[in-house]
């Protein structure tokens, strides 16, 4: 393997590196990548217990940081940067602001490959069609010699973009735990958008690292009222979600199939 493969996760809250990634995290960082997380928001409306022990948005943005880099730290990240929006409102940042700051920590980071939402941001959730859409033109900016961002860095290309791609197996998974999966939107239901298989790309085996995922999903304490039936799932529905997950390769710049089973196929 070449020294020094590298890759940058970003997505919109604390426990989306865990809950939806937390495999695939956990698997590339025990190889010796580096990999590093970048996290928009601090998750300050997340909050699932008794609306009277609610400690407010400033106090559980803070206890979610320290939950977050203690799951990094269960998944064996490098690094852990977040860019201080506020959650729920991701999606109304100003967007050269925030592409800047993602090409930043593109530039600072220089990746072989990154990994965010999809477009749909899985459930159709505002904050992650908007990472989705940010990252997406970072990408493109960090590799502009043209664009300047406040830390002067040099260009970066990334050589892969992926997005995740959600199975139906997955989607049936989770509404087995909660239930129907809906957020009403400008009064417009959304629901999950899953991946045909024909169409998703990158199968990554992570079935050695599930355990380590539920591990890191277990520090998102503030979130586990929510997550409880998750826990109460029979193992074979743990291994559906964390010992095999699945994205869409947006873009290569590297000779890979058209089914891969590694995000670095063809920069190892």
């Amino acid at each position: 393997m070449p020294d020094g493969l590298r890759l940058l996760s970003i997505f919109a809250h604390p426990d989306d590196e865990s809950l939806g990634n937390g495999g695939m995290l956990a698997k590339y960082a025990a190889e010796g990548i580096e990999t590093y997380l970048v996290t928009a928001t601090r998750g300050e409306q997340g909050w699932f217990g008794e609306e009277a022990e609610n400690p407010g948005p400033e106090a559980l943005g803070r206890i979610r940081e320290t939950e977050l880099r203690a799951a990094a730290d269960v998944l064996g990240l490098r690094d852990v940067a977040l860019l201080d929006y506020h959650d729920g409102e991701l999606d109304r940042a100003p967007p050269d602001e925030a592409i800047a700051q993602i090409a930043g920590h593109i530039r600072r980071v220089r990746p072989h490959v990154v990994v965010t939402f999809d477009q749909h941001g899985v459930y159709g959730h505002p904050d992650h069609v908007a990472i989705c859409q940010l990252t997406s033109a970072a990408v493109v900016a960090a590799a502009d010699g043209g664009f300047a961002d406040p830390a002067g860095l040099p260009p970066h290309r990334v050589s892969k973009l992926y997005c995740m791609a959600w199975r139906e197996d997955v989607r049936h998974t989770y509404e087995a735990a909660f239930g129907d999966l809906v957020m009403n939107i400008d009064g417009v239901e959304r629901r999950p958008v899953t991946w045909p298989d024909w169409a998703i790309t990158t199968w990554i085996d992570t079935a050695a690292y599930w355990e380590r995922a539920w591990q890191a999903i277990a520090c998102h304490k503030t979130q586990l009222p929510g997550y409880e039936s998750l826990l109460k799932l029979p193992e074979e529905h743990h291994r559906t979600l964390w010992g095999l997950q699945t994205y869409y390769r947006l873009f290569s710049l590297v000779n890979t199939p058209a089914r891969e089973d590694d995000l670095f196929a063809g920069l190892r």
